[in-house]
């Protein structure tokens, strides 16, 4: 005989949408008071928030030179970097950004509007943290364009701060530019008094030989091939001179050093074909086969055309260096001065009470479901 089996009461369905939205349409009181609630709240406070300017200014990095300056290193090609002194060409956005984040332009903005008092700050190092926070500094990546956007409550200092860090950073890198130029320019003027002993050296040893041993024969091949040399060994010294004052200011990685070292080996590489090492292997046409005394005119002959080329291009680097010294025009174009804002950029309180109603209603539904589904577990023990 089998025994009945006892029935298993049937197992809880899920709760359905229907049944979370009957629960949402049953407390829909709570729902709209806690939001509702919320809602002014958040409008009060907003009411309280003070309001808030932005003024932009932007700014071009430019090396470029004007007026005489240009013409010179026109001449000069890309030997007129060392005119560039502190900022060199390819990291110049960057740098500029650095400088406008560095406390040594900070001090005179600090300085003259009085933001101690203002941000109501016991010390300096406090009124940098804000001016860090009010302050957003941007490098365009595709454009290179540097944005400065000032926030605070004043519009109009808002927008006299963002004027202020152009001027601030125009004098810092006229100053950074002037110092590095004048450093340039001490340099070349050592080298230069160097390039003038040697060129009269040269010049006399040639006049000597001339006046001793008359006239000496050499073909038109020959002299060409030794203007040749003599330009390319100024060009040499040029480089140098510049490869001097890169590692002075960068170090041995970076990109200008190497690229001017590399400049430099081929520049050897280029004499040493045409100069050879003497007799049948140099590339001047006929030294190997000339008579001692045609050789050593030759000999004399380069030596003074390679330190006039030298004092040459020297001297012109030597007067792009003046002009770098004395120029005071910002190293940058000012592509838009900051204006007064006529409506404030924050707190945006349409935006605020939104995203409160918004969570105040999603959390207000969860809420009364989470209230509900317990009371039920409670109803079922």
């Amino acid at each position: 005989m089998q025994q009945n089996e006892t029935p298993q009461p049937p197992s809880p369905q899920p709760p359905s949408l229907l049944d979370y939205l009957e629960v949402i349409a049953k407390r829909w009181k709570m729902i709209a008071a806690i939001t509702i609630g919320a809602a002014v709240i958040t409008a009060i406070i907003t009411l309280f928030m003070p309001n808030i300017y932005t003024a932009k200014a932007m700014i071009i990095p430019s090396d470029d030179d004007k007026g005489g300056m240009g013409a010179l290193m026109a001449q000069l090609g890309g030997l007129a970097g060392l005119a560039g002194g502190a900022v060199g060409a390819k990291t110049t956005g960057d740098l500029y950004v650095t400088m406008l984040k560095s406390e040594t332009l900070k001090d005179p903005i600090i300085d003259r509007f009085k933001l101690l008092d203002v941000y109501e700050a016991k010390y300096r190092t406090d009124v940098y943290k804000v001016l860090d926070k009010n302050a957003a500094i941007a490098l365009g990546k595709k454009d290179g364009v540097i944005t400065i956007a000032v926030d605070d409550k004043d519009p109009k200092r808002a927008a006299d701060m963002a004027n202020a860090y152009v001027s601030e950073l125009g004098k810092l890198a006229s100053g950074l530019n002037m110092t590095g130029a004048g450093n340039n320019r001490a340099f070349l003027e050592k080298r230069i008094a160097e390039a003038r002993a040697d060129l009269s050296k040269a010049e006399d040893g040639l006049k000597a030989f001339q006046t001793k041993n008359k006239a000496i024969s050499v073909t038109d091949q020959a002299q060409a091939t030794i203007a040749g040399v003599a330009q390319l060994r100024a060009q040499l010294a040029l480089k140098e001179v510049e490869l001097g004052t890169f590692q002075r200011q960068f170090t041995d990685t970076s990109q200008e050093v190497k690229t001017t070292k590399a400049t430099v080996a081929s520049l050897r590489s280029q004499i040493a074909g045409l100069e050879g090492k003497g007799g049948a292997s140099s590339s001047i046409p006929n030294v190997g086969n000339m008579p001692q005394l045609g050789q050593e005119y030759l000999r004399l002959m380069r030596e003074f055309k390679i330190q006039e080329a030298v004092l040459e291009m020297l001297t012109k680097q030597y007067e792009v260096a003046k002009i770098s010294e004395v120029k005071e025009v910002a190293p940058f174009q000012v592509l838009q001065k900051a204006k007064v804002p006529e409506r404030r950029s924050k707190p945006v309180r349409k935006k605020i009470l939104m995203i409160v109603l918004v969570g105040a209603l999603a959390i207000s539904c969860v809420t009364v479901l989470v209230q509900e589904e317990l009371q039920r577990e409670v109803k079922n023990r």
